[in-house]
């Protein structure tokens, strides 16, 4: 017996005919087309089932005997009449248990806006990496973005393929997607989401609903999502509530909306003192991983209260001895004047948050939290998601320029390029072992890093495995950090 078929549906407006009705007229359910030049309107919307039977056997005949139970359907209410919202702007939470309905209406609006996006739907290539199908058409600083937005802020499982993910990933990539696809600019289309974030634990679940009701008010996106986890509407912030209570029954809240919310579990969080040690639980969630930490001088841990779980560190190191965006934010105050340098500057080395709350304001809340506590006149950071996230401009730090990549870096890449060697092929690591001449390019780019920023070059690259040497050069060799300047006058 199939109780979800696209056929048991029955659609009423208040006369006439099975049909869905927009308040300022009706349309057939059949083939429904709201005019692409018109503002979706609140939908009059009310839903009766027709369970199909499965075919008679024995067994369906005994058990309708001892139950007393006709072999034939008898239709149900669903749910009755009830308007939604569904313009730009508008986030509609569906709550309830499970049987209450709430894929049912998602159904039904689904087959009066035909053109509504269907989160569970999404198709996607099977050798298609999951940062070239989220917002394809658009740029790769939306697809991060959005990615991060639904909690998936690992660039590794970035290039995996959908298929090599988990059920609670791949349930992310395809409401990034759908996100993606609904916000190309055009009127957009209402976005359904069904059994939202079931298949994520409770922490992740909050930061996805957070984020998207950041995204729905910021871009004008219109969604629709349905859910067995009414705590989810503390981060949701719905301007309209369904709560289904079975039998047919809903009851419809209009929420009153503020400008901006924080997110649920920012109050539950502090911040205290850590070390290097700290650091290596946070380590491999970093694009660098373990290396280039630096002269550490303060390291800051972002904990929850209850629980003493680490959601986020920050790590300030003493400075390189010259960069040149520094001189010239500084006015050269600091060219061959290592002591006020090391008076006077830091530099935020590392910010690593969760992947699992990524894009909820925790990382500029870190940031602007500890800059003071520093204990320096200036804060510089060096930053490669700078140029995607400006989470450092929104913690209070001035944004000075992008760097360019050296010439040796440049000169790197041809070389390698002259001897049929690829830095981001699968045989890297064993060019590096086997053959001296790219082991000398690849050496020389991480060594001129180690001599800018945290001094020792060759001594540390003598003793690097080849695994560790190629990671460090792939990182580097195209980086263009965006650098940052937080001078402590300026919030004083």
């Amino acid at each position: 017996m199939d109780e979800r078929s696209p056929d048991t549906f029955e659609l009423h407006p208040e006369d006439g005919p099975p049909r869905v009705g927009l308040a300022s007229g009706d349309a057939s359910a059949a083939g429904f087309h709201q005019p692409a030049s018109r503002q979706p309107g609140p939908f009059q919307v009310e839903c009766v089932r027709r369970p199909r039977l499965g075919h008679r056997s024995s067994r369906t005949l005994t058990v309708a005997r001892q139950f007393g139970l006709p072999l034939y359907a008898q239709p149900f209410t669903v749910l009755e009449r009830v308007n939604l919202p569904l313009g730009p702007g508008t986030l509609v939470g569906v709550v309830g248990p499970s049987g209450s309905g709430k894929s049912s209406l998602l159904e039904m609006l689904h087959r009066a806006r035909p053109d509504a996006m269907l989160v569970h739907r999404a198709e996607f290539q099977s050798d298609a990496a999951v940062v070239d199908v989220v917002a394809p058409d658009s740029t790769l600083r939306e697809a991060v973005e959005l990615l991060n937005a639904c909690a998936l802020g690992e660039p590794r499982l970035w290039l995996r393929c959908y298929d090599e993910l988990s059920e609670g990933e791949k349930f992310r990539v395809r409401l990034a997607r759908a996100l993606g696809l609904t916000s190309d600019g055009r009127t957009p289309v209402p976005l359904l989401c069904d059994e939202f974030c079931s298949s994520l634990h409770e922490r992740a679940a909050r930061a996805v609903a957070f984020n998207l009701h950041k995204l729905v008010r910021r871009r004008g996106l219109c969604a629709v999502v349905a859910t067995g986890n009414a705590a989810l509407l503390e981060d949701l912030h719905p301007q309209v509530v369904v709560r289904l209570l079975g039998g047919g029954k809903c009851a419809v809240e209009h929420c009153r909306q503020q400008r901006e919310s924080p997110f649920s579990l920012l109050h539950g969080l502090g911040i205290e003192r850590g070390g290097k040690r700290d650091y290596s639980a946070f380590a491999e969630m970093h694009y660098r991983g373990s290396e280039e930490l630096g002269f550490v001088d303060k390291v800051f841990v972002l904990r929850e209260k209850n629980t003493a779980e680490a959601l986020g560190i920050v790590v300030y190191s003493f400075s390189p001895l010259e960069l040149a965006l520094r001189n010239r934010a500084t006015n050269g105050r600091f060219i061959r004047n290592a002591a006020d340098l090391n008076r006077s500057m830091r530099i935020l080395r590392r910010l690593v948050i969760h992947p699992d709350v990524r894009g909820c304001g925790l990382g500029h809340h870190l940031v602007r939290e500890t800059l003071p506590q520093a204990g320096t006149e200036y804060v510089e950071c060096l930053a490669a998601l700078g140029a995607s996230n400006p989470v450092f401009e929104k913690a209070g730090m001035q944004r000075i320029g992008q760097c360019e990549a050296p010439p040796r870096s440049r000169r790197a890449l041809a070389d390698l390029q002259a001897l049929d060697v690829d830095p981001q092929a699968r045989d890297f690591v064993q060019h590096v072992c086997r053959r001296r001449r790219v082991r000398q390019i690849v050496a020389a780019v991480v060594s001129d890093w180690y001599g800018a920023t945290t001094g020792g070059g060759e001594r540390r690259v003598e003793r690097q495995s080849p695994e560790v040497l190629a990671r460090s050069f792939r990182g580097l060799v195209d980086a263009r950090p965006v650098y940052y300047l937080w001078r402590r006058s300026q919030v004083e």
